[in-house]
């Protein structure tokens, strides 16, 4: 990365904000190979996306003002794994996964006392129906409700409503409301692309007649 980062005169060039596209582009990818890819298709995606890490850390390593490289960021983020796991690195106990967060619910809370509003580190960016099930948990946290029955939409806020309703239950039954959409949506994919396949496979065969 070092030597790319010294010798290409594209990369030279980018910065941060620049490479947020090919993170997005790449976390995408991933994501692809883990719900509908190939062992191979994984662990090339994986490498892809640890480049976009590499890429960011080597950026930042050449910052005047606070500097830091790949080492400072692995040592961070082993620490940080270090204190959410007193169950494993420490005296503490957990036999369950609800233990366990609450270990790590804990260390987060010591980690981030800074903070005012459980809101604080929720990223607007992500997807909504992921934002919405985050928000649900969130809003859970300081007792506001979120709508529980899917309405009649007749607005496009009655629609809001009725998408919130329906992350509601997949938030209360433990489903991933996002990862639902997407393999619908991937099921749509097939249907289209099969229908095309058979009205070309018509048009073949009616070139042929003539």
């Amino acid at each position: 990365m070092r030597a790319v980062r010294d010798r290409c005169v594209w990369t030279q060039r980018i910065d941060h904000r620049a490479l947020v596209p090919y993170l997005i582009e790449e976390s995408a990818e991933l994501i692809d190979a883990v719900e509908d890819g190939s062992r191979d298709d994984l662990r090339e995606e994986l490498g892809d996306l640890l480049w976009q890490v590499l890429f960011h850390a080597e950026i930042a390593s050449r910052d005047a003002e606070s500097p830091f490289d790949i080492d400072d960021v692995a040592r961070g983020v082993t620490e940080k794994m270090e204190r959410r796991h007193p169950h494993v690195f420490g005296e503490a106990i957990a036999t369950t996964p609800d233990e366990v967060l609450v270990h790590w619910n804990a260390a987060k809370a010591a980690e981030k006392h800074s903070r005012t509003s459980v809101l604080d580190g929720v990223s607007e960016r992500m997807p909504s129906l992921a934002l919405g099930q985050k928000l649900v948990s969130k809003a859970a946290q300081v007792g506001v409700s979120a709508p529980e029955r899917a309405a009649q939409p007749d607005s496009e806020a009655a629609l809001g409503d009725a998408l919130l309703a329906l992350v509601v239950v997949a938030k209360a039954k433990g489903w991933d409301a996002e990862r639902a959409l997407r393999e619908r949506l991937r099921l749509l994919e097939g249907e289209i692309r099969a229908v095309e396949t058979r009205v070309s496979a018509l048009d073949g065969d009616s070139e042929l007649e003539e």
